[in-house]
């Protein structure tokens, strides 16, 4: 089996996930990190779990002269910029066998669209992570209903959800940077798993095409003047000035080139989900059949009662976004697996490894992120976005959404 040497630009939250799902993969080794901030945390978890013992590199250029793959899971204002530097070191004549990028590509479709025109430039085969998609409950949904798609057709609708009560970064909650609010964190995800869940069985990731998209958002919770407070004293974040939305729904509508048959996907997404902790939800129905999925349903509970809660060091240990510490909880023994995070790391060695192409290439996270920016447009102007139409597909080229200008006062609540 070939090792593949990975070069992690980024040293945050997804930059641990992705180390923890990596223990789970064989024939990669994290040769060498770099981040805004020293990622000593990751260098040193990846010695301890027998990862490799990572460098910890001074510049993209001498990170990339020193790896095979390089997988960019630094924050979303930080993309464009990476992408230069790296195609950049391959032009003076470093050799990569691939480059991964984290959801979502970019912040609009000009900045997406851009990241692709360079990596191709130099020929670098590419992967886009998004995890939901190579999920277990959805992979083993899908092999289980085969025989009941070919018979009764595939589902013509899908509901998925992601919700928790806030990220846990500064940058996230800065529509300037993240790129917008809870639509543009989140909902990527939803759009993504909802597009694949309809798709026919042996068909492409972009078989279906998107036709028209319908949304609407709002600032529910953190445009109170409690949580702007909270949120000004956490991280230096002001909503009175660029507020970013916390819940975002819609359908998108497609179209099966084969039969003319449209479908429907709805998504909902909420940054103020004062449960357990994370959680992602999705529904399909086809004729005379569903299926359901709700991470927080864990094969394992926990209960602990006030007089024992003091004794909890960190609530998140056993479920991302935790709220609560005591009470019945739930608790997902591997949710680096359960995500998907181990299984698009295993597709993606597998892609680089042999020279094939990945599941999910960085035309897939472009398109996903095509469909954000509708998303957005619609909700702005309160009209449904086609898709179709050849004046709408050109002004979604250049389309920078009010949020993500900053401008957010304009069309969300803001409590005086």
């Amino acid at each position: 089996m070939r090792t593949l040497r990975y070069g992690i630009i980024g040293g945050g939250f997804v930059t641990m996930f992705h180390l923890r799902a990596l223990c789970q993969v064989r024939g990669i080794e994290v040769a060498g990190l770099i981040s805004r901030r020293p990622p000593e945390r990751a260098a040193a978890f990846a010695r301890e779990h027998g990862l490799g013992n990572p460098v910890i590199y001074k510049s993209i250029r001498e990170l990339v002269q020193n790896v095979d793959v390089v997988c960019i899971f630094s924050p979303n204002f930080t993309r464009l910029a990476v992408v230069e530097e790296i195609v950049d070191a391959v032009k003076q004549g470093a050799t990569l066998r691939g480059i991964i990028c984290e959801k979502p590509l970019a912040r609009n479709l000009a900045e997406a669209r851009r990241m692709v025109e360079m990596v191709e430039s130099v020929g670098l085969p590419h992967a886009y992570f998004e995890n939901q998609i190579h999920m277990k409950t959805l992979k083993a949904t899908r092999f289980q209903l085969q025989r009941v798609f070919e018979q009764m057709g595939p589902p013509v609708l899908t509901r998925s959800s992601e919700e928790h009560s806030g990220p846990h970064n500064g940058w996230f909650w800065d529509p300037t940077q993240q790129g917008g609010g809870v639509l543009s964190d989140m909902g990527c995800h939803c759009l993504a798993v909802g597009w694949y869940a309809l798709t026919p069985p042996g068909k492409p990731p972009r078989f279906l095409e998107p036709q028209q998209v319908t949304a609407d958002v709002a600032l529910l919770k953190w445009g109170q003047r409690r949580w702007i407070d909270e949120l000004r004293q956490r991280f230096g974040v002001d909503y009175t000035k660029t507020p970013a939305e916390d819940y975002a729904t819609g359908v998108v509508t497609y179209r099966n080139p084969d039969t003319g048959q449209t479908v429907k996907s709805q998504f909902a997404t909420s940054w103020m989900y004062e449960k357990q902790g994370l959680k992602l939800g999705l529904e399909g129905i086809g004729p005379g059949y569903a299926f359901e999925m709700n991470t927080l349903k864990s094969p394992l509970e926990v209960f602990i009662g006030d007089v024992a809660a003091e004794a909890v060091a960190d609530a998140e240990a056993a479920l991302e976004k935790s709220t609560a510490t005591r009470g019945l909880l739930a608790v997902q023994p591997n949710e680096a697996d359960l995500y998907g995070y181990t299984d698009e790391n295993e597709d993606a060695y597998r892609a680089f490894a042999t020279g094939g192409s990945p599941l999910l290439d960085w035309h897939y996270g472009l398109e996903i992120v095509r469909l954000t920016m509708a998303a957005y447009m619609s909700a702005e102007t309160g009209r449904t976005v086609d898709l179709t139409d050849q004046g709408t597909a050109e002004e979604l080229e250049t389309y920078v959404p009010l949020i993500q200008q900053g401008r957010g006062r304009e069309v969300l609540y803001v409590e005086a």
